[in-house]
């Protein structure tokens, strides 16, 4: 019975999953990020936006690994991970899915699924196993033989998608998910992406330039201007906020089908990193108060 208790507690106040403390990027003299800090808890879905060369990428490059920061750190799961690779990012639950088609070609659907899951230490009767949840899960059940070229885009971001998936990471990181797929298929991504949090129980952070579709799909939004978190909160906070509407959305950005039903989470302090100060924490509410919270702008 206090095992169940626990379990329920901990799913309705989740820790902080990642925390980025005060991220310096500096290229040829000219600081692109500026100290940027922010957290992302467990199950929770968040954007990363801003404009081109505002610094949102060199931050979501820094938390994959591809990018070193001059200083700052970023913890995962409890472990700074600042100076690990790529690939040890992932051996300790980080999945990332590019921008890029990231797929195999001229391998059948099945046969990508598999090309992953070769690579872990588990046996074939469990890799087949997981395939053919992921293509049950995903609707590729009847394309298993096809040829990934093949696919149209939607089909193509779910294999991806999927094979991400593969590895049962804690955390996936979607970069531009929505970039070069019809708008149909935005739609199918967009049930994709908050399926990973509340059937695969992931918690996501989404960099793209199509802001209203990535905000649809986010429990909060960080807008990064010249290389600051300039804005932090809720999508109808976002959209609402006057600074953010003339620095990035423009006067003209339709907010109106927003729906903002806060966060159902409550976070726990950060623990800061050695030699770092703690990141700015984002108010949150537990899941019965947030079930009870009023609607913004009603």
């Amino acid at each position: 019975m206090m095992d169940a208790a626990r379990a329920r507690a901990e799913r309705d106040f989740p820790m902080n999953l990642l925390e980025t403390t005060k991220l310096v990027k500096t290229y040829n003299g000219r600081t692109v990020v500026d100290e940027v800090s922010f957290v992302l808890a467990q199950e929770e879905i968040v954007g990363l936006l801003g404009r081109n060369g505002a610094g949102k990428t060199t931050s979501f490059r820094m938390i994959l690994g591809m990018v070193t920061p001059d200083s700052g750190a970023v913890a995962f799961d409890g472990t700074d991970i600042t100076q690990l690779p790529m690939y040890k990012r992932a051996r300790l639950g980080i999945g990332y899915l590019p921008q890029e088609q990231s797929d195999f070609r001229r391998l059948t659907v099945w046969q990508n699924l598999q090309a992953i899951l070769e690579t872990l230490n588990i046996s074939r009767a469990e890799r087949n196993r997981r395939a053919e949840q992921l293509l049950d899960q995903y609707g590729l059940l009847k394309l298993r033989k096809q040829l990934a070229h093949t696919l149209s885009g939607g089909e193509r971001r779910k294999l991806e998608i999927a094979r991400t998936l593969c590895t049962q990471p804690k955390l996936i990181l979607l970069d531009e998910p929505f970039s070069g797929v019809d708008p149909i298929a935005v739609e199918d991504l967009q049930v994709e992406v908050k399926r990973l949090r509340e059937e695969f129980h992931k918690s996501v952070l989404i960099t793209d330039h199509n802001v209203p579709q990535t905000l649809k799909v986010c429990d909060r939004a960080l807008i990064i201007n010249e290389g600051r978190v300039f804005a932090e909160g809720t999508p109808r906070q976002i959209i609402n906020d006057p600074s953010v509407r003339s620095a990035y959305l423009g006067n003209t950005f339709r907010g109106d089908e927003f729906d903002d039903v806060p966060l159902a989470a409550t976070t726990a302090p950060a623990s800061p990193l050695p030699g770092t100060a703690a990141p700015r924490q984002p108010m949150r509410l537990p899941r019965a108060a947030a079930a009870e919270a009023p609607r913004a702008g009603r």
